[in-house]
C-alpha cells in the first residue's frame, strides 16, 4: 500500500522565509534549502539575522497569516486524500505551519518546533530528530507502507532516495544538477498522473 510523503514549502505553499524577506526588506532571509544544503548552517544564519534585526515570532506569524497556498494546492491535497494517505514532512516549525495546515485542509504534519522567550524572540530551533524526513519514510516502510516522496530542495533528497518512488517538484537548476537521476515533475497534474499509475498497479 502506498502512502504519500511530501514537503510543504515550494510544493504546496510559497517559501515562508522568502515571504518574510519581502515583508522586512532583508534580502539575506531569501536563502532557503534550495540554496544551502546544510539545514543547520541555514537556520543558524537565519537566527542571527533575526537577532540583529530584532525580528520576533509575532512578525513572522503576521507574514504567515497572509500567505496563501499555491494555486491548485488545496485541490491537489484533497485529490490525494481521497485515494490514499498523505503526510506533510517539513523542516519548518509548528509555530509557523499550523495556520497553513488549516488552509490546506489539515493534512497530517511532521515538523520541528522553536524555543521562544517571553518577549517573542526566537532563541533556538529544535529538530524533531536528525535526518527527520528520511526517518519518517523509514518508519512508514517498517509499517509495510510503500512511500511516494515529493520535494523540491536539498533537504528533501534523503527522503526522496529513501522512498520507493521519489519525485522532485519544480526544483531549481542547482538541485537538478546535483541529483540528475531523480525524476522531475512540474505540475500538480503530473503529480496526479504518477500517483494514479502507482496506485493502480497496487489495486
Amino acid at each position: 500500500m502506498y502512502i504519500v510523503c511530501t514537503d510543504l514549502e515550494g510544493v504546496f505553499t510559497p517559501e515562508i522565509w522568502i515571504s518574510v524577506a519581502k515583508y522586512t526588506g532583508i534580502d539575506d532571509l531569501k536563502l532557503t534549502t534550495r540554496d544551502i544544503s546544510d539545514y543547520n548552517v541555514l537556520m543558524r544564519r537565519r537566527l542571527d539575522i533575526l537577532r540583529k534585526n530584532n525580528l520576533t515570532l509575532h512578525v513572522i506569524q503576521h507574514v504567515i497569516a497572509n500567505i496563501k497556498p499555491l494555486p491548485g494546492a488545496v485541490e491537489c491535497i484533497s485529490w490525494i486524500k481521497k485515494r490514499t494517505q498523505v503526510v506533510v514532512v517539513s523542516d519548518t516549525f509548528s509555530e509557523f505551519a499550523n495556520p497553513l495546515m488549516e488552509k490546506l485542509g489539515h493534512p497530517t504534519l511532521f515538523c520541528n518546533n522553536l524555543s521562544v522567550d517571553h518577549l517573542g524572540n526566537i532563541t533556538d530551533y529544535n529538530l524533531r530528530q536528525e535526518n527527520g524526513k528520511a526517518r519518517v519514510v523509514e518508519a512508514l516502510q517498517n509499517l509495510n507502507y510503500k512511500v511516494i516522496a515529493i520535494g523540491d530542495s536539498y533537504n528533501d533528497i534523503n527522503m526522496l532516495r529513501k522512498a520507493e518512488v521519489g519525485l522532485l517538484y519544480r526544483p531549481p537548476n542547482n538541485v537538478v544538477a546535483d541529483n540528475s537521476d531523480i525524476q522531475i515533475i512540474n505540475s500538480y497534474d503530473e503529480m496526479k498522473v504518477h500517483i494514479s499509475a502507482l496506485l493502480e498497479k497496487e489495486s
